[in-house]
């Protein structure tokens, strides 16, 4: 079931397909569940194998529109210290200032722009994402997993997908150097998520 109702290709002329009341009813604001979600990341180390980590703190909204994409935007703040590889002392080196420079930088954040209908149920999400002192544009490719009621009452959407980015571009440029050639850490990185996001309750008349 996609998330946004589909132009009608029947007919040379331009036309918009009544809006399913069942997408209809997914307009709205959301808040994402850190308890259900997840920001992770997968970098190759020493050319050889994949290191993947991810951030156990953020938080975020989302604004839905069932009926056009364009009316739908993304906000999501991430909290660098919660950076969790399963290595602490890697964990450490992440959020210093070879890195992330956490303490001066706590936040990485995205904020959305535009938001299109790739096809089906997948979307794109282009916007700007912020790490440490640097913003750049950022397209998110995201697949809508559907819409249930959880048994406490909640109405919930979900999406999953992900990017790549070069981490240089955000000015993350610590390596060193291989003895046998190449280097420590690659510089794309492989970015994923795994949204759960909860409806608001509709203000009370």
């Amino acid at each position: 079931m996609a998330l946004f109702n589909r132009k009608s290709n029947e007919t040379a002329t331009t036309t918009t397909a009544a809006v399913d009341p069942a997408l209809a009813a997914l307009t709205g604001d959301y808040t994402i569940d850190p308890a259900h979600s997840s920001i992770g990341f997968t970098v190759r180390h020493a050319m050889v194998t994949n290191v993947r980590g991810s951030f156990g703190e953020h938080e975020g909204s989302l604004k839905l529109d069932g009926s056009d994409p364009a009316g739908s935007s993304v906000s999501i703040d991430v909290k660098i210290a919660s950076v969790d590889t399963g290595i602490a002392d890697r964990d450490g080196h992440l959020v210093s200032g070879d890195f992330f420079d956490a303490e001066k930088f706590p936040l990485m954040t995205f904020r959305s722009t535009a938001t299109e209908q790739l096809g089906g149920d997948k979307y794109r999400v282009t916007g700007d994402l912020t790490i440490k002192d640097v913003t750049r544009p950022l397209a998110i490719d995201l697949e809508f997993n559907g819409s249930a009621t959880d048994v406490y009452g909640n109405e919930r959407v979900g999406f999953e997908g992900g990017t790549e980015i070069l981490r240089s571009d955000w000015g993350l440029t610590w390596n060193a150097a291989l003895e046998t050639g190449g280097v420590m850490v690659s510089d794309k990185v492989k970015l994923n998520f795994d949204i759960s996001a909860i409806k608001a309750a509709a203000p009370q008349a």
